[in-house]
């Protein structure tokens, strides 16, 4: 036991401190969406380009699919969500500056390591309405 105890104490000093920034900061560690997904988007699937970009009348089809089916765990105008579990803003710099391609990979695969479903199951079309919605949102402040 004696040479576990450093261990224990290293283990549950990093879940306080964690536990303290959350609570000082009400949004989620920053460090937990670390965007690692983005390294198994393919070359191919980050080169797409939405079909629906620039389109207002996509963008307000996506805006009701969000509501539906993403605003449950990113928020209703897409902050993401503070009270565990976490999720993040997708208003965030790291998704602005993501491609539409990237997206469109994320909502096909998920994420399920960070609790993103696989959204393969809406029609492509309706995939590319949520993106061109995401596109019309103002940076996170």
């Amino acid at each position: 036991m004696k040479n576990r105890l450093p261990i224990l104490l290293l283990i549950s000093g990093l879940a306080v401190l964690s536990y303290v920034g959350y609570a000082q900061t009400g949004s989620p560690d920053a460090s937990k969406f670390d965007g690692k997904w983005l390294r198994r988007v393919t070359d191919e699937d980050h080169a797409r380009h939405s079909p629906f970009a620039g389109q207002p009348q996509a963008a307000a089809a996506g805006k009701l699919i969000f509501a539906e089916n993403c605003a449950k765990c990113h928020g209703a105008e897409a902050n993401g969500r503070s009270t565990p579990p976490a999720r993040p803003s997708l208003r965030s710099e790291r998704v602005r500056h993501a491609t539409d391609g990237d997206i469109a990979w994320l909502l096909r695969n998920g994420n399920p390591y960070k609790g993103m479903p696989s959204w393969s199951s809406l029609p492509e079309q309706q995939r590319w309405q949520v993106i061109a919605f995401l596109r019309t949102l103002p940076p996170a402040k």
